[in-house]
């Protein structure tokens, strides 16, 4: 009886001990507190991010509303990031109802503190026509302004309305460029185009378009 009652309290003990160590912390959950914690104080920059983890379902379930709310206020803020993806939201339909206005009005505040990305959504929309009255000069300028910080898509886009005179500023020289550059940062289709434009060109302009391309390169490095 005695051998018994030891075991018995020998088990006991060791089921308090396994009690008592507890589960081991989950770092994604930690981090959601901690980010919350600083959101809630105010802070923009864990705003944005706290939001980023409710779209990806870090640390919590996935919530679109809730990352779109945190979102807004970080955009409210001023930040440029919170702005672009608050921007893309309402282009989606995304934890907010779709409104493509909204998304452009988020999308120029972004793109206005030089948010690539935005710049390069702004000038789609004014090529296109889209919300906004249709701007060919404007999506150039647009294109231009993401192209030399060495957005790929936007290097691509400038270079087609350059390569077809769109917004009156037709330069094969210019497209051939801005291709070199896009297809330097992997776009696949950049030297078909410019493989296309050549024929064209004389090999005078050929020339002025490899050594701009190499200007606007270093020009592009030194801004990093």
């Amino acid at each position: 009886m005695n051998w018994s009652l030891a075991k018995l309290l020998l088990c006991a003990g060791l089921l308090a001990g396994l009690a008592g160590c507890g589960r081991p912390a989950d770092p994604a959950r930690e981090k959601f507190s901690a980010l919350k914690a600083r959101a809630e104080q105010g802070e923009a920059a864990a705003q944005c991010e706290l939001a980023f983890l409710y779209i990806d379902g870090q640390g919590v379930g996935r919530d679109h509303v809730a990352a779109a709310q945190w979102l807004r206020k970080a955009a409210d803020q001023g930040n440029a990031l919170a702005q672009f993806t608050l921007g893309g939201a309402y282009a989606s339909g995304n934890g907010v109802a779709k409104d493509e206005a909204e998304a452009v009005k988020w999308f120029r505040k972004a793109a206005e503190q030089g948010n690539a990305d935005a710049q390069q959504n702004l000038g789609v929309y004014f090529a296109q026509g889209q919300v906004v009255p249709k701007d060919e000069a404007g999506a150039v300028q647009w294109f231009r302004k993401a192209a030399e910080q060495n957005h790929p898509l936007a290097q691509s886009r400038l270079a087609f309305m350059y390569a077809n005179g769109f917004g009156g500023f037709r330069d094969p020289v210019q497209a051939h460029a801005w291709w070199n550059l896009a297809a330097g940062n992997g776009d696949r289709d950049a030297l078909q185009n410019i493989n296309a434009l050549e024929k064209e060109m004389n090999r005078q302009q050929i020339n002025q378009a490899i050594s701009l391309a190499q200007q606007l390169a270093a020009q592009i490095k030194a801004r990093k």
